[in-house]
C-alpha cells in the first residue's frame, strides 16, 4: 500500500487507503448457493448480493445476458425444449465471471453446479468457490412450497404467494404458475437432486455447509451470512507454498486447481493474475495492458510487483498458495528469492515432446457452444459439429514447438536452482498424478545430511 501511495500521491492519503482497501478484490465473495427446488436458493442469493454488493449469477440471469457470445446458442436449446449441455453452461458461467464486475465485486452462483460433472467443469476452468451453502428441507415441505411459486414472464423473477408476494399490482397481474411445477414433476426433480448431491458434496465438502431451510427466513439468512463471512483455514499440516513448473500441456493448471480445492490454498496462475490486474484497471494493470494486447511478454519487473503483492496478501500468507506460470527461467527464480517468496514444495512436470504435441495440436473448439474437443481423445459427436471446429493459433505445431523450445532451454538451470524439487511423470492419469503430488505435499521434506569434516591426524594436536 505504501508503494501505491508513492505512485498516486493522493491529496487525502487516509481516505485513499480506505478506498484502496474497499476496492481490493482479494476478499471478494465467491459463493455457490445450492439446494433442491423450492428450498429458497433465490431468496438467499438475492439477499447475499444486496448485503455483500456482489453479482448474482443464475441460469435465468445468464440467459438474459445478450452480450455474452454463447447466450444465443443456450437460448436455442431452451426454445427447442432440449437440455442445455453441461459444457455450454460451464462456458457461459466462465465467460460471465471473467467480466470486470464479477472480478471486482465477487459473485454468488445460484443453483449451479447441479451435478459432479458440472462441478468438475467449473473446477477445470479455475472457478472454485470459497464457500458453498446447501439449503435443505423435507421433501413434503418443498412440494408444498412449490405449489405457491409464481413467475414473472417479463423479468424471469420468481415470487411466492405466501413468502414473497410483489407489492406492485402490475407485477401481480402478469404472474403465472410455472408449467413444470406439477407435484409429479417436482417429485422427479427432487429425486434427481438427491441422486446428484453426493457427488457435489464429495467435491466441495471442505468448503460446504448445510443449512436447514425449514425455519423462519430471517434465521436461515442469518446462518448463511455468518458462514460466508468465515475464513477457512488450510487443511494442510503446514502453510503450503507450492510451485508448479512444466512445459505447456503438462497439466499444471488442473493439478493446481485440485490442490487448491482440497487444501484451501490460494491458486495463483501468473497469466490470469496479469489479466485480473488489467481488468481492475490498477496503475500496474495499465502498464501491463499494452503488452498483453499486443501479445508481447510482460517485463519481469512488472510481473514481480503484481505477483509479490498478491502472494503477500493475507489469504496467501494465512492459507498458503500454489503458483504456476512463474518463474520461467533462472533470473525470474532469483527475483522471487530476493523478494523473499520461497516455495517449500517445488514440482517439475515431465512430459515427452510427442505427448505434448498430441495433447495440444489436436485440440479444437466449437465457436458456437464454446465446447472443447480433441481429434483423438474426444472427437466431435457429429459431422456438423466437426465441420465448424476451430483451432486456437497457439495450438498450431510451430507455436507449440517454440514454447517447448523456450521451456527446455531454461529448465535445467531452474532444476539446479530448486535442488529439492520433486519430479512428476505427467504422462499418466490425472488422479494418479494428484495422489503423488498430495503425498509429497503432506510429508515432511527430507533433512539434508551434514557431512562430517575430514580431520587430518596431524591436526589433532
Amino acid at each position: 500500500m505504501l508503494e501505491e501511495l508513492l505512485i498516486h500521491k493522493p491529496d487525502d492519503p487516509i481516505q485513499y487507503m480506505i478506498d484502496h482497501l474497499k476496492q481490493n478484490n482479494d476478499d471478494a465473495p465467491r459463493i455457490c448457493v445450492l439446494g433442491p427446488p423450492a428450498s429458497g436458493k433465490t431468496t438467499a442469493a438475492v439477499w447475499l448480493c444486496k448485503h455483500l454488493d456482489a453479482i448474482r449469477i443464475s441460469q435465468e440471469t445468464l440467459l438474459l445476458q445478450e452480450r455474452l457470445a454463447l447466450t444465443k446458442e443456450a437460448k436455442a436449446y431452451k426454445e427447442r425444449k432440449e437440455k442445455i449441455p453441461n459444457a455450454l453452461w460451464a462456458n457461459l458461467i466462465r465467460e460471465r465471471l471473467s467480466n470486470v464486475d464479477c472480478i471486482k465485486q465477487g459473485w454468488i452462483l445460484e443453483g449451479f453446479p447441479e451435478n459432479q460433472e458440472q462441478a468438475w467443469m467449473l473446477q477445470s476452468s479455475g472457478i472454485i468457490p470459497r464457500h458453498v451453502v446447501v439449503l435443505y428441507a423435507p421433501d413434503t415441505v418443498l412440494i408444498e412450497r412449490s405449489s405457491g411459486k409464481r413467475l414473472d414472464p417479463l423479468t424471469e423473477e420468481v415470487y411466492h404467494t405466501t413468502f414473497d408476494w410483489p407489492s406492485d399490482p402490475l407485477v401481480q397481474q402478469r404472474l403465472v404458475k410455472p408449467e413444470d411445477l406439477s407435484e409429479q414433476e417436482m417429485s422427479r426433480k427432487l429425486l434427481e437432486y438427491h441422486r446428484n448431491f453426493p457427488g457435489i458434496f464429495q467435491l466441495y465438502q471442505k468448503v460446504l455447509k448445510s443449512i436447514n431451510a425449514d425455519q423462519p427466513s430471517v434465521d436461515v439468512l442469518s446462518q448463511v451470512l455468518t458462514y460466508v463471512q468465515t475464513r477457512h483455514r488450510s487443511a494442510a499440516p503446514f502453510t503450503p507454498r507450492i510451485l508448479f513448473c512444466g512445459p505447456p500441456g503438462s497439466g499444471k493448471s488442473l493439478q493446481a486447481a485440485l490442490i487448491a480445492q482440497k487444501y484451501g490454498v490460494v491458486n495463483i496462475c501468473c497469466g490470469q493474475l496479469l489479466k485480473e490486474a488489467v481488468a481492475d484497471k490498477t496503475k500496474l494493470g495499465e502498464l501491463v495492458k499494452p503488452y498483453i494486447d499486443n501479445g508481447y511478454p510482460v517485463p519481469d519487473n512488472l510481473v514481480m510487483k503484481i505477483l509479490a503483492k498478491r502472494l503477500n496478501a493475507l489469504d496467501c500468507v494465512t492459507n498458503g498458495w500454489v503458483l504456476s506460470g512463474f518463474p520461467r527461467d533462472i533470473e525470474q527464480g532469483e527475483q522471487l528469492q530476493k523478494s523473499h517468496i520461497i516455495p517449500n514444495r517445488v514440482f517439475f512436470f515431465n512430459l515427452p515432446y510427442e505427448s505434448i504435441m498430441e495433447r495440444l495440436s489436436q485440440r479444437r473448439i466449437d465457436p458456437i457452444t464454446g465446447e472443447r474437443y480433441h481429434t483423438v481423445f474426444r472427437p466431435a459427436p457429429t459431422p456438423e459439429i466437426q465441420a465448424r471446429l476451430r483451432q486456437n493459433p497457439k495450438d498450431k505445431e510451430e507455436n507449440i514447438e517454440k514454447r517447448v523450445e523456450i521451456y527446455c532451454r531454461n529448465v535445467k538451470e531452474l532444476e539446479e536452482f530448486y535442488e529439492d524439487a520433486f519430479y512428476v511423470n505427467a504422462d499418466q492419469d490425472p488422479h494418479i498424478i494428484f495422489e503423488f503430488i498430495e503425498s509429497c505435499v503432506i510429508r515432511p521434506l527430507p533433512s539434508k545430511k551434514i557431512k562430517n569434516p575430514v580431520i587430518n591426524k596431524d591436526d589433532k594436536n
